[in-house]
């Protein structure tokens, strides 16, 4: 509910309770404006997204480890995968609230296992990792599995790949919030459905998703979706974003 409309149905109530009114009518609780806007699907993707890969090319995507340069990775037959040692890709424009559509596939050949096993990340801002890994009878540690914001916190259930070897992410993120002085007002956090499963039910994300040591909670502003080159083949596809 916008903030105006609530103010004023809660005003609106306030005024019947003080002249001892305790009787209504349907009207006194209804309103008809702000109206939500119209969004339609076109080939499953909401009409107001912005379409980050659709298999043709990377124009709106960058070299991460150096902005303002092309993405290094490689298309074939409208997927993208990753290219090990060229460093991760990240997108040109910057995000804040959103929801986010992912698809991704572990490599044809699966090799190794744990953490070496198809290992990718989606990061959110730049910053907090949600982990990408072939889960087929692999162990590993639980906050490090698919769907988990990494190092921190385990999916709700383990989600296996469907008979194509696809799987897909949903993703609604709320950013962290800090004052004008860079203090933390409140955590950011995330809502993961997991080839339609839902994994993450918004979850609160305790900092920066480091492989050694605990969070980091630094002030920052909006930030990009990075893909993360692990070293192993992995695919993507199918990749639009929604801002909130």
């Amino acid at each position: 509910m916008k903030k105006a409309a609530f103010y004023s149905l809660a005003l609106t109530l306030a005024t019947f309770y003080s002249y001892g009114q305790t009787k209504f009518v349907p009207e006194d609780t209804e309103y008809y404006s702000p109206k939500p806007p119209i969004i339609t699907l076109q080939k499953n993707i909401p009409s107001d997204a912005t379409i980050l890969f659709d298999g043709n090319n990377l124009e709106n995507w960058e070299s991460s480890s150096s902005p303002g340069s092309s993405a290094p990775w490689d298309i074939t037959n409208n997927i993208l995968t990753v290219k090990p040692k060229s460093g991760n890709i990240q997108t040109k424009e910057k995000f804040k609230d959103f929801q986010l559509h992912i698809e991704w596939r572990s490599p044809n050949i699966i090799k190794g296992n744990g953490q070496g096993r198809g290992n990718s990340g989606v990061f959110l801002q730049g910053l907090y990792e949600i982990q990408v890994l072939d889960n087929d009878d692999n162990p590993t540690y639980v906050n490090g599995q698919a769907g988990s914001i990494y190092k921190q916190t385990p999916p709700l259930v383990e989600v296996r790949s469907k008979e194509d070897k696809w799987h897909s992410y949903d993703i609604i993120y709320t950013a962290p919030r800090f004052n004008k002085d860079g203090m933390l007002i409140s955590k950011g956090k995330v809502t993961i459905l997991h080839n339609g499963i839902l994994v993450q039910n918004n979850t609160q994300i305790e900092g920066t998703t480091e492989y050694i040591g605990l969070p980091q909670m630094k002030a920052h502003e909006a930030g990009p979706i990075i893909l993360q080159d692990h070293g192993d083949l992995v695919s993507f596809r199918n990749i639009w974003i929604r801002p909130l």
